[in-house]
């Protein structure tokens, strides 16, 4: 017999807000495709990056992987969400030190906020049993 968790609606946002940030992914992999512009203040740009996409791309596929670890209560997914949101947090900081203005990253800033804090609940943590 198979041993089954069940999952916490706290899981289940967690893994909401991680498809949230895989779908924004997917937009930086179209802005730097040219397929959509970059926003910026009021002024819109067309740019192509081969890297930068591939970048975000892969991205993409860790985000869209990390919902599916999430979904199955994988035990190693709150590890990997912290990892992960931490790291495109410090991505979208290094923006703003750069050119990027507050409007570029903001949604994914508020979104892998939202995220780090919500990992650090106790009732998340104990659901992954970490204590």
């Amino acid at each position: 017999m198979s041993k089954t968790k069940k999952r916490p609606v706290g899981v289940t946002f967690l893994a909401i807000l991680a498809g949230v940030a895989g779908v924004l992914a997917v937009v930086h992999v179209l802005q730097s495709l040219g397929i959509l512009p970059f926003f910026i203040g009021a002024f819109t740009m067309q740019g192509f990056s081969l890297w930068s996409a591939m970048m975000w791309g892969l991205m993409a596929w860790v985000w869209f992987w990390l919902v599916q670890m999430l979904w199955n209560m994988d035990e190693q997914a709150w590890l990997f969400l912290a990892v992960t949101s931490t790291f495109n947090l410090i991505v979208d900081f290094s923006y703003l030190v750069g050119r990027a203005d507050w409007t570029d990253v903001s949604i994914s800033f508020l979104v892998n906020s939202l995220i780090l804090v919500y990992i650090m609940l106790p009732s998340v943590r104990q659901a992954f049993g970490r204590h």
